[in-house]
């Protein structure tokens, strides 16, 4: 008489196939959470192009003024914990006019009001948006347009001469992100 002794998966096989799918589960959610923060990342990446394009092309149609959308010693900062624009007093009063629209329609674009939520709060902004227009030569009219603002996650820092938005985010910068265009200004009379 032999006897047949499969009764079945013991307590231990069964804690053992529940601890692997455990571990498969939890690589699973982390493989999604990574790939929402890239998928925010590119996003606002995507809306920091579109606001330096924005400003680049408010610039070379106001070219007349270029100074009003730059402080040449310091460059001009927009944007979250920054100032509302100064008034330009370059040019005719339209071209000043026109400046003044310009940019304070970037640093409100900057602060996220183009879409806003039922309260009325701006939640169309990157996160801690910052926008900086930088005079880089007078004679040349160059001009560096930049665009900063908080990364889901660390990465490398920017590069050192990208000043805008410098120690905002994080003791070592690697938490902001920046998209930056050199603009020069053709002399058109």
């Amino acid at each position: 008489m032999t006897r047949s002794r499969s009764g079945g998966f013991t307590l231990i096989e069964v804690l053992v196939a529940l601890v692997i799918a455990l571990v498969g589960m939890m690589g699973a959610a982390g493989l999604i959470v990574r790939t929402v923060q890239q998928e925010v990342d590119a996003f606002q990446r995507l809306q920091a192009l579109n606001l330096v394009q924005d400003i680049t092309d408010r610039i070379n149609a106001n070219r007349q003024v270029v100074d009003c959308y730059s402080d040449a010693a310091n460059g001009r900062v927009l944007g979250t914990g920054a100032a509302a624009p100064t008034a330009c007093t370059l040019g005719t009063a339209e071209q000043r006019a026109t400046a003044n629209l310009d940019l304070a329609e970037w640093n409100a674009a900057l602060l996220g009001a183009a879409r806003q939520n039922e309260d009325d709060e701006n939640i169309g902004a990157m996160v801690g948006a910052r926008g900086c227009i930088e005079q880089i030569d007078a004679v040349d009219r160059r001009y560096r347009v930049t665009v900063v603002w908080q990364g889901m996650s660390e990465s490398t820092a920017p590069a050192a001469n990208l000043l805008c938005g410098q120690n905002q985010y994080g003791d070592d910068d690697r938490q902001r992100r920046v998209v930056s265009a050199v603009v020069q200004i053709g002399d058109l009379s």
